[in-house]
């Protein structure tokens, strides 16, 4: 990696982390998703960075993949636990953290604990040429060590240019299948999740978060119309996820036909919120890491 790339990589690293901690600030009750998920991104975009995927905001059982709409009205209420992922970007390059936050409760301070450890004690193991499967192994160990469950089909992800997930998978539970070795230089997001359910997520309703898919089905499209406000969204979102909301007044009427009638062509994929499969309590906890020979640098 060479010393400008490295250099955005930890710019956006610490423009994401100073968004994570100001997020998790503003969370009590009677605050909206809304607000927190605007407030958020408007600290990235002020930072000079760009959005590398909406403020995503998910709540007890649901672990991962829900961003308000532009007219959401949930609000935040006393004993959530709130898992908080942000992402930003320097020209492209990634950072993607998490957080929880219980909401003016203690209940689930240990599940907290444990997937706060288990991330400490997976990035303590990377480093270039680890076997992923050991990372696997430790986030596992430490969970259970907790009494809870790791969630068996969530992992962390590599990290490239304008690529939020790369290719690698980083397991939360050990697999000795995987024999993956990062290398130096490599990026990467890992996210422990534990719960007191399943240890599996299973998708839920759609999460209002979308992705361009620019396939050959891209080319087959004959419908002039829908082609030019697929390409608009290429132009403005490129490779990256974004929101609903984020296409209020890019598209016409909100966007909502246009993004169900995109969805359905199979020009844009809608992401589904991916929910504890017994309704478990969820906790979460990300950073981003630069591999290095002898360990890995948190940029997060």
């Amino acid at each position: 990696m060479d010393d400008s790339i490295y250099e955005k990589y930890k710019q956006a690293g610490k423009i994401a982390a100073s968004a994570r901690d100001y997020g998790a600030g503003l969370i009590r009750p009677g605050v909206s998703f809304l607000e927190v998920a605007n407030l958020v991104e408007s600290m990235i975009l002020k930072e000079k960075a760009g959005l590398a995927f909406p403020v995503n905001i998910s709540i007890n059982e649901g672990a991962a993949h829900y961003s308000p709409r532009h007219d959401d009205n949930l609000v935040f209420k006393k004993g959530n636990v709130v898992k908080l992922d942000i992402g930003a970007h320097i020209d492209g390059y990634i950072a993607d953290t998490a957080i929880t936050v219980e909401v003016e409760t203690n209940k689930y301070s240990n599940m907290i604990k444990a997937s706060n450890d288990a991330l400490d004690n997976a990035i303590g193991l990377v480093k270039a040429g680890v076997n992923l499967s050991e990372v696997g192994k430790i986030v596992e160990d430490t969970i259970k060590s907790y009494g809870y469950k790791p969630i068996n089909n969530l992992s962390g992800h590599s990290l490239e240019q304008y690529e939020l997930h790369s290719g690698t998978s980083i397991p939360n539970v050990s697999n000795t299948h995987n024999k993956t070795r990062p290398k130096e230089g490599d990026v990467l997001a890992i996210e422990p999740f534990a719960t007191n359910g399943e240890g599996h997520v299973v998708s839920g309703k759609g999460s209002n978060i979308y992705l361009c898919d620019k396939s050959f089905r891209s080319k087959l499209i004959r419908d002039n119309k829908s082609k030019n406000l697929f390409n608009k969204l290429i132009v403005k979102f490129k490779t990256l996820p974004f929101a609903q909301r984020w296409c209020k007044d890019l598209l016409p009427n909100n966007g909502d036909l246009v993004l169900k009638k995109l969805s359905f062509l199979g020009l844009i994929k809608h992401y589904p919120q991916l929910i504890e499969a017994k309704g478990g309590t969820v906790t979460q906890k990300e950073h981003t890491v630069i591999v290095k020979e002898d360990g890995c640098e948190i940029t997060t």
